[in-house]
Order: structure tokens, then C-alpha cells, then sequence
């Protein structure tokens, strides 16, 4: 996929000149729109390969259940919700322009500044989430070497971590996907070797004993894997895919999208399952410090190279997501260049992280409070998204997702309400006790006949199924007429470019 920018210069094949890309949420142009579907591989597989999927198999045994039922959990939910972004990834290809520009169509001009701004919320949220693995991280392996992990050590962590993610954000693709390239080999052969230097530390007498928990239970962790990996990505699914021609097959889209992405997950997720059943101390050290707690079963020599492995894995997805928030800022309505609104993104995600570093003492807990009150909108929103695009035959007007007046519309009524009944519906069957501000969720479960906010389906997180499930259904109900109308619309004379364009 090189070549995509429109102002850096070709200097062989095996290097391009850096330069920062100037497309922001405006048209790729046919000319540079290059690469196969396979490409999609590295970004995906370098933005998941992080050794955090390893502690997700302590946070599916935290449910209460067996390694089997953790196992057949986190399976479905890491394939099912990566298999929802190559789907949405299609969208990409039939247009030239980013996830959250493309969702005008089903939302409107104006009317999808409100899934944009949830969008850049789950996107800084991440980019947050990782930066402080990556500073924690960092700080563990220090102190256990001996070379000091306090303060000092987490601010020289975080600067640096947060030049590696914002500078990749600022330059822009072309930089992404030659870091994503290299995050790729490097990750992906250290993670082999810890998983080699570790594997002694299994067994499996004690993994097996782990008695089975309840259907609920099962389903709780299955959502909870769907919200920590595919749904977090969904908003961002056709980022990439839009710098494939568009003649490219929508099988192969979505079939490197989800191969790449639900590769290491799964492979992870397998190891952790077994490190975090076998020592009950380590699954609850993980839930403190998901990363660094990974360190205190590693000899010595190990640690410099897992500090790298875990730092550039975190950084592999938090520069994919820095990328992502730029754009959705832009397409909510923020007026500025890309690389200044990655800039913004970054001085809040370094606020962010400085809270949980050094104020916050619940990581895990606000980490599941974050996923799965967010995931309830998102995964109403992909539900929306998921539907739209089946309806659609034909390629997007691209020249109409930036005028209100076009095919697309400006504010149409339909989408937002099922967004917000969605959402209402969702929160009213999740809940967070772990967070604090958030316990006033769960209100549904009670009149619904579901045990209350303490019953057997408090955990289950039944919302994030319930809100991509509605916002699917309805849209497929209701907007067939809408698309039709909208496909056979003859195409607005391309005139003077839209003030958003030009500010992209």
C-alpha cells in the first residue's frame, strides 16, 4: 500500500521520503489507491499482536468460569467481533475516505458528528489504556532490574512511548504502515520466545481443575473479549482498506481484516489462559498491572526484550488509534489539519494516562467500565453501519458525504433514534460496579425479570449484544427505501469543494 500520499515523493521502491500526510477526512483519489487485500494484514496483525492479549486470558478466568468455557468465550468473541470490522473494512474499498466519513451515508452530513464523537471518545480511551500498559510496563521491568521504577522511571516511560505514538499519528499513513511492518516481526518473534521461556510454568492439573461457571457467566466473558478487541477497532475498520483500489475483492477485504487481526489474539489468548490457570497469584496481580505482572515469571536476561516486545506492541495499536481519533475528531466537526488534530489527541491522551499512572488505583476496574459503557454505543453504531452498508449496491457519491444538501442528507431523523434507543436500551443491561460513577446502569435488568443489578445476569453484559442486535434489525427494517432512494439519485454536479473538505 505505499504511494498513498499525495505529497511524498517516490525514491525507489524500498523507501519512500516522510513526509507529513496531508489527507485528512477528504477523497482518495483513484491514482492513489494501490496495494491487494493481503497488505491489510500488517496493520491489523501489528495493531493486536500486543503481549496485553496474553492478561485477557486472566480476564476471562475472572468471570468464574472453566479454561474451556474461557477458551470457547474468547474464541468466538475475538473472531466474531474482528470478522464485524472486515465486514464494515468493505466499506472502504467502495469508497475513498475514512469509517466515520463513510458512516454519512447512513447518519447523515451533520447528523453524524454524534457516532463521530463517540467514535474519538473510544479512541482516545484506547490510545489512553495503552500508553499507560506501555508506561507500567516499562517501570515493572526497571525495577526488577534494579535501575529504579518509581516516578522518575513512569515519566521518561510515558514521554517516550508518547513521542513513538504521536509522531506516527502527526507523519500519517505511510509511517504507520512501515512501523506496523516492523512492530510486526519484532513482536511477533519475542512473543514466541517468551512464550518458549514461560511455557514450563503451565499446569495443566490445576488449569483443569477450575470448575465451570454459568451461562451467564460464559456470556459476560464472551462480550467482555468482543468489546476488548474487534468492537474496539469497528469505528476505525475502513481506514486502511479505503487505499485499495476499488476493484478489489470485498472477500479478500474481509478476509485478511479478520485473519490479521484475529491471528495473535487468539494465539494469546490460548497461553494466557493456561499461564493465568495456573497460579491464581498471577491472575490477580494481571488485574493490577496487565502487563508488568507478566515480567515476574521471566529470567533476568529476558526483560530488556520483553520491554520492547510489550512497548512496541502497545505502540503498534495506540498509533493505529491516534491515527483513527484524528480522523473522527475531523469528522465530527473539528475544523483543522489532521496531523493538529492527532496533536490534540495526544496531549489528552497523555493527560489520560498521567491519571491512571499516578492517581488511579483500580486499573481493571475502570478498564471494564470503560469498555463496555462505550461498547454499548459503538455496537449500536455498528449495527447501523453493518445494515446500511448490506443495503447499498452501488459505490458511495463520495462528492455528497461532504454536502448536507446531497443524497446523503444533513440531520435525518431515523439513524440518531435508533443510536440513542439503542444506547438507552444497551446501558439499561450492563453493569459496572467496579467504577463508581458508572452503577446507575443496569435499570433494565430488574423490570426485564433478569435478577436486578445483583442477579445471575448482572456481569453477563447482555447490553452490548442487545445494541448491535437493534441497531442492525431496525436500520435493515426501515431504511431500504431510503437507500434506494438515495442509490438512484442522479449524481450533484461537482462544483466548488465543501468547506470541510478543504479544511481535511
Amino acid at each position: 500500500m505505499s504511494g498513498v500520499q499525495g505529497d511524498a515523493s517516490a525514491d525507489g521502491e524500498s523507501g519512500r521520503t516522510l513526509r507529513i500526510e496531508t489527507h485528512g477526512i477528504d477523497v482518495i483519489g483513484d491514482a492513489d489507491r494501490k496495494g491487494r487485500p493481503r497488505q491489510l494484514f500488517f496493520p491489523w496483525f501489528g495493531a493486536n499482536v500486543s503481549i496485553l492479549g496474553l492478561s485477557y486470558g486472566s480476564f476471562a478466568l475472572g468471570f468464574g468460569i472453566s479454561f474451556w468455557q474461557a477458551l470457547l468465550a474468547g474464541l468466538v468473541g475475538i473472531v466474531f467481533s474482528f470478522l464485524l470490522c472486515g465486514l464494515i473494512a468493505v466499506a472502504g474499498k467502495r469508497g475513498s475516505v475514512p469509517t466515520m466519513v463513510l458512516s454519512r451515508a447512513a447518519f447523515g452530513v451533520r447528523g453524524n458528528r454524534l457516532p463521530s464523537a463517540v467514535s474519538w471518545l473510544l479512541t482516545v480511551g484506547w490510545e489512553t489504556v495503552l500508553t499507560a500498559l506501555a508506561t507500567m510496563a516499562t517501570a515493572t521491568v526497571f525495577g526488577r532490574l534494579g535501575w529504579g521504577g518509581g516516578t522518575t522511571t513512569k515519566v521518561v516511560a510515558l514521554i517516550v512511548v508518547a513521542v513513538l505514538i504521536v509522531g506516527g499519528g502527526v507523519i500519517g499513513f505511510d509511517l504507520i504502515m512501515r512501523m506496523q511492518a516492523v512492530i510486526t516481526v519484532l513482536t511477533g518473534v519475542l512473543t514466541v520466545v517468551y512464550i518458549l521461556l514461560v511455557a514450563h510454568r503451565i499446569e495443566w492439573h490445576t488449569v483443569s481443575a477450575i470448575h465451570a461457571g454459568s451461562t451467564q457467566e460464559v456470556i459476560g466473558a464472551l462480550v467482555f473479549m468482543m468489546t476488548g478487541f474487534g468492537l474496539g477497532w469497528v469505528n476505525a475498520a475502513a481506514d486502511y482498506s479505503r487505499y485499495l483500489p476499488r476493484n478489489t475483492s470485498g472477500g479478500g477485504v474481509v478476509g485478511w481484516t479478520t485473519f490479521g487481526a484475529s491471528l495473535a489474539p487468539a494465539v494469546l489468548l490460548v497461553f494466557g489462559l493456561l499461564l493465568a490457570g495456573s497460579s491464581a497469584d498471577l491472575g490477580k496481580a494481571i488485574a493490577a498491572d496487565p502487563i508488568g505482572a507478566l515480567t515476574t515469571i521471566l529470567p533476568t536476561w529476558f526483560l530488556i526484550p520483553f520491554a520492547a516486545v510489550a512497548v512496541l506492541g502497545l505502540v503498534g495499536g495506540a498509533v493505529l488509534d491516534i491515527y483513527s481519533s484524528g480522523l473522527a475528531l475531523l469528522a465530527a466537526g473539528l475544523r483543522v489539519p489532521r496531523y493538529a488534530a492527532a496533536l490534540v489527541d495526544g496531549v489528552l491522551m497523555m493527560l489520560g494516562t498521567v491519571y491512571v499512572v499516578f492517581v488511579s488505583g483500580d486499573f481493571l476496574g475502570q478498564f471494564t467500565g470503560f469498555l463496555t459503557t462505550l461498547g454499548v454505543p459503538v455496537a449500536a453504531w455498528c449495527g447501523i453501519m453493518l445494515a446500511d452498508i448490506a443495503r447499498r449496491r452501488r459505490d458511495y457519491d463520495e462528492a455528497d458525504l461532504y454536502r448536507p444538501a446531497g443524497r446523503y442528507g444533513d440531520v435525518p431523523p431515523l439513524p440518531p433514534v435508533i443510536l440513542l434507543a439503542a444506547t438507552a436500551v444497551g446501558w439499561g443491561l450492563v453493569t459496572n460496579t467496579a467504577a463508581s460513577w458508572l452503577k446507575w446502569q443496569g435499570y433494565l435488568l430488574k423490570p426485564l425479570g433478569l435478577g436486578g443489578r445483583s442477579g445471575s445476569w448482572a456481569f453477563a453484559n447482555l447490553g452490548v449484544l442487545a445494541a448491535l442486535v437493534i441497531g442492525f434489525a431496525a436500520t435493515w427494517a426501515l431504511n431500504r427505501a431510503t437507500v434506494r432512494r438515495q442509490e438512484t439519485r442522479p449524481s450533484t454536479p461537482t462544483g466548488a469543494p465543501e468547506p470541510e473538505a478543504t479544511q481535511a
